[in-house]
C-alpha cells in the first residue's frame, strides 16, 4: 500500500474544501483552488480529515494513489499557508527591481529583461538581488520561478546569473590550468 496515500490530509481551521466526484475545490485566506483527480480514485471526506481510497491494488491505482493525496494535500496547504520561492541574482550590474507589476531584471544584456506578473503569482523584490515568487498553486509557482531562472541561468565558471536559493553551482577550472608541451 502507499505509505505516502493512506496518510490522512488534515484540513486547517479557516479552509473549506468541496468534493463533488472527482472534482476537488479548496477555499482559503491565499484564494481558491480547483482540481480534477483520477475517476478511480475515491475522496473521503470525515470531519476535518480527508481520505483517498483505492479501488484495487493494481500497479496504476497504487501510483495514482500516492498522486492524488499529494496534490489534494498540495492544494490544502496552499490556499492555507501559500507556497514561496527564492531566487538569487549574482554578478557585477546583475539587479531586478519591480516597476508595478512587472519584475524588470539588469542581466548583462544590452537591454533589460522585463518578466509580467501573472494570474495567481505574486512577486516581491525585496533586495536588489533577491527574488520572491508567491502563490497558492506549487506548480504555478515552481513554474514561473523555472521560467524566471531561466533568463539568465547560473554558469559554471563565475558562477553569474540567477539561481534559487539554497542551489549549489558546480564550478569549474578556467583554461589557465593548460601548460606548455
Amino acid at each position: 500500500m502507499s505509505r505516502i496515500g493512506k496518510k490522512p490530509i488534515e484540513i486547517p481551521a479557516g479552509v473549506e474544501v468541496k468534493i463533488d466526484g472527482n472534482v476537488v475545490t479548496a477555499k482559503g485566506p491565499k484564494g481558491t483552488l480547483t482540481t480534477e483527480v483520477n475517476h478511480d480514485m475515491k475522496l473521503v471526506m470525515e470531519g476535518n480529515v480527508i481520505h483517498v481510497e483505492r479501488p484495487s491494488d493494481e500497479k496504476k491505482h497504487r501510483s495514482l494513489h500516492g498522486l492524488t493525496r499529494t496534490l489534494v494535500a498540495n492544494m490544502v496547504e496552499g490556499v492555507s499557508n501559500g507556497f514561496k520561492k527564492e531566487l538569487e541574482i549574482s554578478g557585477v550590474g546583475y539587479r531586478a527591481a519591480k516597476q508595478g507589476k512587472d519584475l524588470v531584471m539588469n542581466l548583462g544584456f544590452s537591454h533589460q529583461v522585463i518578466v509580467p506578473e501573472i494570474d495567481g503569482i505574486t512577486i516581491e523584490v525585496p533586495a536588489p538581488n533577491k527574488i520572491n515568487i508567491l502563490g497558492p498553486d506549487k506548480q504555478k509557482v515552481g513554474q514561473f520561478a523555472a521560467e524566471v531562472r531561466e533568463k539568465r541561468p547560473p554558469e559554471p565558471y563565475k558562477g553569474k546569473g540567477i539561481k534559487y536559493v539554497g542551489e549549489v553551482i558546480i564550478r569549474k577550472e578556467g583554461k589557465a590550468g593548460k601548460g606548455k608541451k
